[in-house]
């Protein structure tokens, strides 16, 4: 299945509602350090529920530390970023596919995106002024579009 990997996550909210979104699609779900918070936050195993022995977590010291073992799976890469190349409906997504999403106050860094960009994809808005949707939103779109794709 897909996994989900979220670089520097900032909110325990949001990581909680993810993870729940991973333990209902089978998706592992992979946290890359730095974030803010301790994995036995309140908050984070609140909005998780009582899922969380549901969910393969996985953590990484950096972001370079996830690149090198993901490098040794062979495994695809598609970044979502509202820097993306192409929209996330025309992406080809294949079963195990890693989905890698930024913090989110900062994104993803600005070097990844780069050397990554023709994997890049984005969520369209349309109202000028909205930055960004809420990181929860973005990862329960994609996930579920790249299941759609594949079943």
């Amino acid at each position: 299945m897909f996994s989900v990997v979220l670089v520097s996550p900032r909110i325990p909210a949001n990581v909680g509602n993810i993870a729940r979104l991973c333990a209902a699609t089978g998706s592992p779900l992979h946290l890359v350090r730095p974030f803010s918070f301790f994995m036995d936050d309140k908050s984070l195993k609140r909005a998780g529920l009582d899922y969380w022995n549901y969910v393969q977590c996985h953590e990484h010291n950096s972001l370079e530390d996830f690149e090198r073992q993901a490098a040794n799976d062979g495994r695809r890469f598609w970044l979502v970023s509202k820097f993306g190349k192409q929209k996330y409906t025309e992406a080809a997504f294949q079963k195990d596919d890693y989905l890698i999403f930024g913090s989110e106050e900062d994104g993803l860094p600005a070097d990844f995106l780069r050397r990554h960009e023709n994997r890049s994809i984005q969520i369209p808005m349309f109202h000028p002024e909205v930055r960004c949707l809420n990181l929860a939103n973005s990862v329960a779109i994609v996930v579920y579009e790249a299941i759609r794709q594949t079943e």
